[in-house]
């Protein structure tokens, strides 16, 4: 099996935003992810213009992708059928095997009798069309749910998005989240994360930082799920604090905050490729 090294939209997070001066379109940033040395693989995560994007408008997307020899991804949030459905018809119309969600959406919050239920009405679908739906850790709900939820309802088109780093703020170790979910894992969102204290010491600020350098043993979760034997891919993503007096930025003469916040997102991206080949067997 094949197990890919991509980018997602959150490795472009600033670059794309509207608080830079020109940000990147989608288009913008699938041409830049394509000339990155490994990377096959674009994830289009929680972009809202997918929402109601046109059937000519994903065309168009699936058409630039291929051109560009990217294979694509999609994710969104929340488990309402039609929902699903509709991202469904999105990953179709893009070639995406791969739709990742998440168990809640902003106020839907549905416990896991509802969740089980929603996903058993959505998921059969998914399994006619052969693509996978893959539901990520995070902390707003504790991993053993989602586990259970994913095993009670046993589909070969429903498994986890393992990203050990969010599920930290609900006090669950990255190595407990890996070991839970491992079976289950069918895609990886890589990215470290780590503690600094506060200004002034009080508390502390979890934000993203260099790969490599953080709460998250990658080498441990890739021996846990071993994405090449098992076509697990593998998307670089961020958590860069935007970079002004208030990070503790270093500025070169004459840098705007954005202008300093752009260029590190886009060294962060080029190291993580680089790390992330140096663990390829």
């Amino acid at each position: 099996m094949t197990s890919l090294l991509g980018l997602s939209t959150y490795a472009y997070f600033w670059r794309m935003s509207d608080r830079v001066e020109a940000p990147m379109s989608l288009d913008d940033a699938l041409r830049d992810a394509a000339t990155h040395d490994g990377v096959d693989l674009f994830q289009i995560c929680d972009h809202l213009p997918l929402d109601t994007a046109s059937d000519d408008r994903l065309t168009a997307i699936r058409t630039l992708a291929d051109d560009l020899g990217l294979t694509l991804e999609v994710g969104t949030r929340g488990t309402d059928p039609a929902h699903l459905a509709r991202y469904l018809h999105i990953a179709q119309m893009l070639g995406a095997t791969l739709v990742r969600s998440m168990w809640t959406s902003g106020d839907d919050q549905p416990d896991a009798v509802e969740t089980e239920h929603r996903l058993r009405e959505a998921i059969p679908a998914y399994e006619a069309a052969g693509v996978t739906l893959a539901l990520e850790t995070y902390e707003v709900v504790a991993t053993a749910d989602l586990v259970a939820v994913v095993q009670a309802i046993g589909s070969d088109r429903l498994g986890i998005c393992l990203d050990p780093a969010n599920t930290v703020a609900r006090l669950e170790h990255p190595a407990d989240v890996v070991a839970m979910t491992a079976p289950h894992v069918v895609n990886w969102h890589v990215k470290d994360s780590g503690f600094t204290r506060s200004p002034g010491w009080v508390g502390f600020q979890y934000t993203g930082v260099p790969i490599g350098t953080g709460v998250v043993d990658h080498d441990a979760v890739r021996t846990a799920i071993d994405p090449d034997a098992r076509g697990i891919n593998r998307v670089i993503e961020f958590w860069l604090p935007w970079q002004d007096e208030h990070a503790g930025a270093d500025p070169r003469p004459g840098e705007t905050p954005a202008q300093t916040t752009t260029r590190i997102e886009a060294a962060w991206t080029e190291h993580t490729i680089e790390y992330t080949r140096s663990k390829e067997s």
